[in-house]
């Protein structure tokens, strides 16, 4: 027996929205949090894909998710929407306040979505997509669960705290980048611990501070590390400070001190800043345009990759043939609905 299971895009949304469904979220929500699922599938981001079903289901199993709260909006300004998720997942509220926030930037130049109360589990990219296709430049953060040690320490006080950025393009597709300001996001080590494979030297430390390659030993007792030592660690606190206290939502340590069990969706906010390129510059918008892709050419004629080459290269291969993802990860899916 194979030790992984094929599925088209369209079995893999369907698998998404049984399991949902099966644990009674509103079905609106259902069908946002089936569709990141099956684009992390897509883009063979295996870690944000069908993996997040273990997540989500913990926090409905540990009572986490108001299952049937729909995000309400509030306009603060002519330019900062807020979406108050009240203890549900994250994608239905950004899908509301996108539409929204869209409008806004289109009117004033530069606005803000701030998400409150929600349950983030999903990757930014698909996010930041979707406003790049209005035409607009995004940039969109949030914290996460406390499972990071700052550079020079040894405790867990930064969630994984993800970044990403979107730079819309007259061809093809947009400019785009996520990543976590962790070495790695939690979930690839969560798969590491699963497979049982040693982790790279760099991604975390055991609980005396000290480097360690055992993906159990740096989820349950030690840290994980950020990227670039103290650059990231500086990236990971400007997060935390923009996407925490700023919107008026919990902090990583705060996120994880109020679940007290880990291992479920985080609960915090998000912060999404929209900017539309016609209120910036006083030149033809054709112009920028190709200054931006004469910058974009010179590191691509080169030999350089832009970042999400390889996941558009990898969404057109699943598109046509599909995805595979570990048999044992598909029967622990399958065991949500028993």
């Amino acid at each position: 027996m194979s030790n992984t299971v094929h599925l088209s895009l369209d079995e893999v949304s369907a698998l998404a929205l049984r399991v949902l469904r099966h644990h009674g979220i509103i079905e609106a929500q259902v069908q946002a949090m089936a569709r990141v699922m099956t684009a992390g599938e897509r883009d063979q981001c295996h870690s944000h894909g069908l993996f997040r079903l273990l997540m989500c289901v913990q926090s409905l199993r540990q009572g986490k998710v108001v299952r049937d709260a729909l995000p309400v909006a509030q306009h603060r300004s002519a330019a900062v929407v807020a979406v108050n998720a009240h203890c549900n997942f994250s994608p239905l509220a950004f899908e509301v306040g996108s539409a929204l926030l869209i409008e806004k930037a289109h009117h004033t130049g530069i606005a803000a979505l701030v998400i409150n109360n929600c349950l983030h589990f999903s990757a930014l990219w698909p996010e930041v997509e979707q406003l790049t296709q209005a035409g607009l430049c995004a940039l969109i953060m949030t914290p996460s669960h406390a499972c990071v040690a700052p550079a020079g320490g040894k405790l867990p006080v930064f969630g994984t705290n993800p970044i990403a950025f979107g730079w819309p393009r007259a061809n093809g597709h947009p400019y785009v980048f996520d990543f976590a300001t962790s070495a790695i996001a939690r979930g690839e080590i969560d798969l590491y611990r699963r497979s049982g494979r040693t982790l790279p030297e760099g991604w975390g430390i055991d609980e005396n501070g000290a480097p360690c390659t055992d993906a159990a030993t740096v989820l349950q007792r030690g840290a994980m590390l950020t990227f670039g030592g103290y650059k990231g660690s500086a990236l990971a606190t400007m997060i935390e400070l923009l996407a925490g206290p700023l919107l008026g939502d919990l902090t990583s340590t705060e996120s994880l001190a109020l679940d007290g069990r880990p291992g479920g969706a985080p609960r915090h906010g998000e912060l999404i800043v929209a900017f539309d390129p016609r209120f910036f510059s006083g030149r033809d918008p054709a112009t920028d345009q190709a200054s931006a892709e004469q910058l974009l050419q010179a590191i691509r004629g080169q030999g350089a990759r832009l970042p999400s080459e390889r996941r558009y290269a990898a969404r057109a291969h699943s598109i046509a043939h599909g995805v595979d993802i570990a048999r044992a990860l598909h029967d622990d899916i399958l065991a949500l609905m028993d």
